[in-house]
Formats: structure tokens, sequence, C-alpha cells
């Protein structure tokens, strides 16, 4: 039977440790296959050095396949403009109610394409939102956390990897209420 699956957003240069907590739990306690997603199908070099070869190519992805987008932070959300087929796939995923979770840069895509309008949110900074994207509208939703679960969208700071796990696990359900709080404390206080 179809299982639509978590997928991560991979090109060269992404912040490989970002979505790092959530990606090994989702395998591994949630039973999901992640699928990355490129630009292209050539093999990319994250920020860490790890050469990641994409199962698919933004062209090629059908967003009912789709159960989660991940989108990690780098440099390319701050030097490149927003790259068209990846706005109109994230249009059509908040279309269809299909969660988006970006963490650190990546919530400039979010920006950009409007997701963060009339949702709770946060990233680096407010200022970094407004310097970045000029057309940035939601301040006033903006959310002084190192992450935020917000109607479908995730937004973190980069400094929040292990909160942006949490609610990646709290969207998909992985773990129990009392064993998320207890795998955030081992990872994020050591407990």
């Amino acid at each position: 039977m179809f299982r639509p699956a978590p997928h991560l957003l991979v090109f060269d240069g992404f912040a490989d440790w970002e979505p790092a907590y959530a990606i090994a739990e989702l395998q591994r306690s949630g039973g999901h296959r992640l699928v990355t997603l490129g630009f292209t199908e050539e093999p990319v070099i994250s920020m860490g050095g790890l050469t990641v070869l994409p199962d698919l190519n933004l062209a090629s992805v059908d967003p009912e396949t789709i159960r989660l987008l991940i989108l990690p932070g780098g440099d390319r959300w701050e030097k490149e403009p927003l790259d068209e087929a990846l706005g109109v796939l994230l249009s059509r995923l908040a279309e269809a109610r299909i969660p988006i979770a970006a963490i650190c840069g990546a919530t400039l895509g979010a920006a950009q394409t409007g997701l963060l309008a009339g949702r709770k949110h946060t990233s680096n900074a407010l200022a970094y939102l407004k310097e970045k994207v000029p057309d940035y509208t939601g301040a006033e939703h903006y959310v002084e956390a190192l992450a935020v679960r917000d109607r479908g969208v995730i937004t973190a700071s980069g400094l929040g990897a292990v909160e942006f796990a949490r609610e990646i696990f709290a969207e998909l359900g992985v773990f129990s209420t009392e064993d998320r709080e207890t795998w955030f404390r081992m990872f994020k206080q050591g407990k």
C-alpha cells in the first residue's frame, strides 16, 4: 500500500546538521522512509561535505507522495532567488495542507512564498526576515522561539535543530507526547 513519505530538500551547501535529529528519528522511530529531493538528480555536497544523490528532482516529484517537506538552511537561500519550481511546489503543498518544515535560511523561502502570513512563525531573527525578504508580511505573528508550529508550517532558528525535530515529530505523530518530551530532554539537556 502506498504511504506518502517525508521529503528532504538537498542542494549544494545545505546545512546537513539542521534536519539530522528529525530525519534519524523519522526513519528509526517513526517508520518513515526519507526521500531526498534535489533541484536536479545530480549529486550535491552538503555544507559538512557529505555527498548526497537525490532520489528525485523537483520537476518529477508528485506532491501527493509527500507527507512532509523539510527545507534545511544553507547559503543558497540568501544568495539565490527562490527557485520557481520550488515556489510552485510549496504553494501546492500549502493548498493541500501537506506540512512544510523550514529551518534557518529556509524560512526565507517560506516567507517569499507567503507561507508565514497569518501564521505564528520564527526564524533566525525578525530583522533577518525583514532584511532578506523586502515584501515579507507577518511580523505581527513572529515569535521569539527556537521553533514554532502553526497549522502545518514549522519554522525554526538555525540554533533550534532539536526543537525543530520535536515539532516535526509532533506534526507527524512520532512518539507519544510523553516520549517526545523525554526525547527532547535527552537530546537538548542531556537528561
